[in-house]
């Protein structure tokens, strides 16, 4: 079987460079200007530790796991995606890896001392400014990329202008190609021909799914106990499923459960290949449906959905403090920046929803946050719901597994 190939943009270059805010700038105005398109940040393709021996960096589980996701963003509609992230300064990205894709590379590159102010501005440790300049010296001397775009002294929407000048107007001239490519084999959990497959466990693998309320702390506290799984010697992958799921418009699935499923399945596979033996992940969930959603996308897992529940007061001042950038700098996070008014209703959106998941009773664990640190929370985390995942990477850890 045979299908168009879909058109990628990945927008690459040295940390400060401004990739994933231009690349989030021209996602936007796919979306406005009507056209179907998907978003990911390759740093959230290739979350899982120890990396394999071989892939220093994981750029070859993230240029696989690109390929997975388009397969995702292709069934929900989308017609092109944009990818931002950094790429092996020697090798550039894997595009032999992506079979499903016709990708376009551009680089973007910044004079040093505009690197070295926005890496410092931003919070980057001033120690590692030089590893930096020597990363983006490499860029600069590569020849990879199909393009290069100087981001100096220009605000972002002069970046993506120049951008989508140096790409011949893309996605239009990606879209007009006529060449196909062989639909790619998948594995399926009731099997299939690939070299994953060989890869499926034996045994159901623990997924620890935090879910909540906007604003409760589901990606913070996920993050917190991945790491502490990681402190195990375990080997283990983490997700936030809305990073899977930037794929606009979307009209008959507001929550893109559809496609962040399909990319979890996706995604988890990969991971599975490289070794991972738990998943941690955050994500909302609505109702009962969509928890089967994403149970039926993995059903190799043996599955702890765990609901952070809190009060008016803490779900406010979260959703207040994300407004005024008090979070991980999410690609696309809806909150940073909006007025006053608008997070106070957001805020009351989020309580009422969290007593609609309290009624229902939602998920198999129910951790209070309210009055409690990240660490506190994840110390709440029940002995059964996290020792699991520690005790079976641990186990996969010392038998060679």
């Amino acid at each position: 079987m045979r299908s168009a190939v879909f058109p990628v943009l990945w927008l690459c270059g040295p940390p400060g460079v401004g990739k994933t805010t231009v690349a989030w700038e021209m996602y936007s105005r796919l979306v406005r200007a009507g056209i179907a398109s998907g978003f990911v940040d390759i740093d959230q393709l290739g979350i899982c530790y120890p990396e394999p021996v071989g892939d220093p960096g994981r750029h070859r589980m993230k240029a696989h796991n690109v390929d997975a996701v388009v397969a995702g963003f292709r069934a929900a509609g989308a017609r092109c995606l944009i990818v931002s992230g950094v790429v092996d300064a020697a090798r550039g990205v894997h595009v032999d890896l992506m079979r499903q894709a016709a990708v376009t590379v551009c680089l973007l590159r910044a004079d040093r001392e505009v690197l070295r102010q926005r890496f410092t501005g931003r919070g980057g440790p001033a120690g590692l400014v030089e590893e930096l300049l020597r990363e983006a010296d490499a860029l600069d001397a590569a020849t990879f990329a199909d393009t290069c775009v100087d981001t100096s002294d220009l605000p972002v929407n002069e970046v993506a202008r120049h951008v989508e000048e140096r790409t011949g107007g893309w996605p239009a001239s990606a879209l007009g190609r006529s060449c196909d490519v062989a639909e790619p084999s998948v594995v399926t959990a009731a099997g299939g021909n690939s070299a994953l497959s060989q890869t499926e466990p034996s045994a159901e693998l623990p997924v620890l799914w935090l879910c909540g309320v906007t604003g409760v702390g589901k990606s913070t506290v996920g993050f917190q106990v991945y790491q502490r799984v990681l402190g195990t010697g375990a080997t283990a992958a983490y997700l936030d499923l809305d990073q899977l799921g930037f794929c606009r418009p979307a009209p008959d699935d507001p929550g893109n459960h559809r496609v962040k499923a399909r990319n979890l399945a996706a995604v988890w596979r990969s991971y599975r290949a490289a070794g991972a033996r738990c998943l941690i992940m955050s994500g909302p969930v609505e109702d009962e449906a969509t928890v089967k959603a994403y149970t039926d996308a993995i059903p190799a897992a043996e599955l702890t959905l765990c609901r952070l529940h809190a009060g008016r007061q803490h779900l406010t001042e979260r959703i207040m403090s994300r407004g005024q950038g008090g979070s991980w700098p999410q690609p696309g996070d809806p909150l940073r920046g909006q007025s006053v008014s608008f997070l106070l209703r957001v805020a009351d959106q989020a309580v009422a929803s969290a007593a609609v998941l309290e009624n229902a009773g939602i998920g198999d664990l129910r951790i209070d946050t309210d009055g409690r640190t990240v660490e506190q929370v994840a110390d709440a985390i029940t002995v059964d719901a996290a020792s699991s995942l520690c005790r079976v990477g641990a186990s996969d850890t010392s038998s060679g597994g």
